[in-house]
């Protein structure tokens, strides 16, 4: 079953944002989350209509961020994704009559509803300030340098 890997792209890209001096450009965010510039476009979209992250156009144009990383959480982000899916199972549906299906669907129901309350709460309590934070930690243990666009290509 194929994951997922929208918010973990987005927020791996907004950390390169943060470490990048101006814009960037759909094009070179486009190498790092493996996808098409229309795509992330696309996405970025959202993040720039609750003011996460600013566009400019023409030359030396491209995404810049527009909030305070530490102001900014994984729920926000995820939240401006359009909140996809946060787990892959489901319940079964094909016998709604079935007294046996909907019992498995009720219990399963319930532990879904709490985990994704879990999840999200702990989504609320990461900043992409301790995600940086994080980065940076394992930058200075490095012992050879470290070129952020050279990882993805660009």
């Amino acid at each position: 079953m194929r994951q997922d890997s929208k918010l973990s792209s987005v927020l791996h890209v907004l950390l390169h944002m943060a470490e990048h001096d101006g814009p960037v450009t759909s094009e070179m965010l486009a190498k790092a989350m493996l996808t098409n510039p229309v795509v992330v476009r696309r996405v970025m979209a959202g993040l720039r209509d609750r003011g996460y992250v600013r566009s400019e156009k023409g030359h030396g144009g491209g995404w810049s961020l527009a909030c305070d990383l530490s102001k900014l959480t994984l729920r926000d982000v995820y939240e401006a994704l359009g909140e996809p899916s946060l787990l892959a199972i489901g319940n079964r549906t094909e016998s709604p009559g079935c007294l046996v299906e909907q019992a498995v669907n009720a219990a399963l129901g319930r532990a879904f509803d709490e985990a994704e309350t879990l999840l999200l709460s702990r989504f609320g309590a990461v900043t992409l300030a301790q995600l940086s934070a994080d980065f940076h930690h394992r930058l200075a243990r490095r012992k050879r340098p470290y070129d952020l666009e050279a990882v993805h290509g660009a």
